[in-house]
Order: structure tokens, then sequence, then C-alpha cells
């Protein structure tokens, strides 16, 4: 974003005017603490972390197709906090494989379970610089990534049938509706069907957690 839709951003939100100059300002002065927030240390074991990443950014005034990368952790106190943000022109796990080894060189040793969407050698990449961490699926990007394969006028039928998988009570009772999905949805949507089995491993991770536990991160 330019300095001038900075101002605007505030006038819009808070009320208050402030000048791109003053903005202009006010960074020249914070911009060295704000490369220490960036590599600041981090504490070496996260139970929780979520990645994710918006691939279309405000920049000059216009949109460009920049990936934000964000990494929110929450550490063993149970205190959520924004563990870094990195910008490439690209989207793709090759980069992941950078933040992820920024985040061991900033200290991290162990991160239990990190919740990711469904971006193709993602687990892959998490497993080569953190291999006992826990991955899973975020079940919101899983169902907006298969969705579209499925026409607008059944995806509430669809949709309601599904429900009964992810809010299942056990990974059993979970995969039991899955074949009862089979039967009635795969002549029509085999892609939809499939994208689940494929990734179940990833998928069906949070089942054998308390309840308490998959509210945190289930749904990233």
């Amino acid at each position: 974003m330019s300095y001038q839709d900075i101002s605007s951003h505030i006038t819009e939100i808070y009320g208050k005017n402030i000048s791109p100059a003053a903005i202009n300002e006010i960074t020249d002065k914070i911009i060295d603490k704000v490369r220490d927030w960036q590599q600041r240390p981090l504490e070496s074991c996260y139970p929780f972390i979520w990645l994710d990443a918006i691939y279309k950014i405000r920049e000059n005034g216009r949109y460009v197709n920049k990936a934000v990368y964000a990494v929110i952790g929450v550490n063993i106190r149970g205190i959520k906090e924004v563990l870094g943000l990195y910008i490439n022109d690209t989207r793709g796990a090759n980069f992941w494989l950078q933040v992820l080894t920024d985040l061991r060189n900033r200290g991290v040793e162990e991160i239990l379970i990190a919740s990711v969407d469904g971006l193709k050698g993602f687990p892959e990449a998490i497993g080569s610089i953190f291999p006992n961490t826990e991955v899973q699926l975020c079940i919101i990007h899983q169902i907006r990534n298969f969705i579209r394969y499925v026409s607008s006028k059944i995806q509430k039928e669809f949709m309601k049938d599904l429900k009964l998988v992810y809010q299942a009570v056990n990974e059993q009772a979970a995969l039991g509706t899955v074949d009862k999905l089979d039967k009635k949805w795969k002549d029509k949507y085999p892609v939809a069907i499939s994208s689940w089995r494929n990734k179940w491993d990833n998928l069906s991770n949070y089942f054998k957690y308390p309840e308490e536990i998959k509210e945190s991160y289930l749904y990233n």
C-alpha cells in the first residue's frame, strides 16, 4: 500500500486524518523495530501453528499477484502470536520451506500440530524441517477446494451429508459416513469424494484428540 492508501484507510476506519508525509515519518522511525520483530528469537516449542497465504495484495494503489505468507502460533502458555509474515511473488511449497527454515533458525525446535491448507507438497515440506510435527489439513480449505466440482443446485444437500463426516464422534464413524457418501454421490461427483479419501491421513488427525483441542485448530 502507498502512504496515501494508508492515510485513506486510517481515515475510513478510525475517522482520523493523518497525512502521507506524517505516515512516511512514522515509518522511518519504526522500520528498525519492524526488522527486529521480523528477526526476533522464537520459543523452542509451539503446540499449534497455522500456516496460510493470501495470494493477492494491494501495492502502489493496485492489486498484484503476490503471496503473503502468515505463520500464527500458540505457545505453551496458550498465547496466540504472529510468528512471521513473508512476501513472495509466488505461492508454493518451495517458499514454505524457506519460511519453515527461518522459524527453525530463530529457535523453534518442536511443533506439535500444524494446520495448513491443501497445497500440494505442503505436508512434505513441513516434515522435512520438523519431522515429528503432525499435519492437519484445514477442513474449510478442503471444502473450498472441492465444492466447485459440485453443482450449485446440489451443494446444499451435499454439504448436509458431508457435515456428518467432519463432525463425526470418531474416525470410525467418519469413515462409515464417507462410504455412504461414496455410494450416494460417487457416480455424479467422483472427484469430490476421492479428494477426501486421498487426503484422509492428514484430514483425520483431529479425531484422536479431545473436543477442546479439536476446536482449537480444526478449522484453521
